[in-house]
């Protein structure tokens, strides 16, 4: 039987876990130690960034993995063999949005975890499971009773 559509990109789940593991490395960044010096006296050492740090994304992670569309990587996701590792590689995602909840600007990371199924509204259930808050019927009549 002849297949329909693009190839997979990925030929094991092995091979996809490789890639997403060097895109979480990569959006760490690079830098080099360089030198400080004040009065031609080496008094320390500084980070300077060759590549800035990334925080990590959908659209970054498929970018990264050759696809074009957030899409491709939720279709892996509901492929079999590569479900466990896309999954694994989504909830890194959305740890980065959670540990950015701690910062003063968070409003980006709180609409990014709310596309992750999370919500930020207060439910309160008003029934129990054993009957004792189910409402009591009120009875209203017109006109009093002599």
């Amino acid at each position: 039987m002849e297949t329909v559509g693009r190839p997979a990109h990925f030929e094991t789940k092995e091979q996809l876990q490789e890639c997403i593991d060097t895109y979480f490395i990569w959006i760490q960044g690079v830098f080099e130690w360089v030198d400080i010096i004040v009065n031609g006296e080496k008094v320390g050492r500084e980070k300077e960034w060759v590549r800035e740090p990334e925080p990590p994304t959908i659209t970054g992670l498929a970018l990264f993995l050759g696809f074009v569309s957030r899409q491709s990587v939720y279709d892996y996701e509901k492929t079999g063999e590569f479900s466990y590792t896309i999954k694994e590689a989504r909830l890194r995602v959305e740890n980065g949005y959670e540990k950015a909840l701690m910062t003063r600007n968070s409003t980006g990371a709180i609409f990014a975890l709310k596309n992750f199924g999370w919500t930020d509204k207060q439910e309160i259930d008003h029934k129990s499971t054993d009957g004792t808050m189910s409402p009591t019927p009120i009875s209203f009549s017109k006109g009093s009773q002599k």
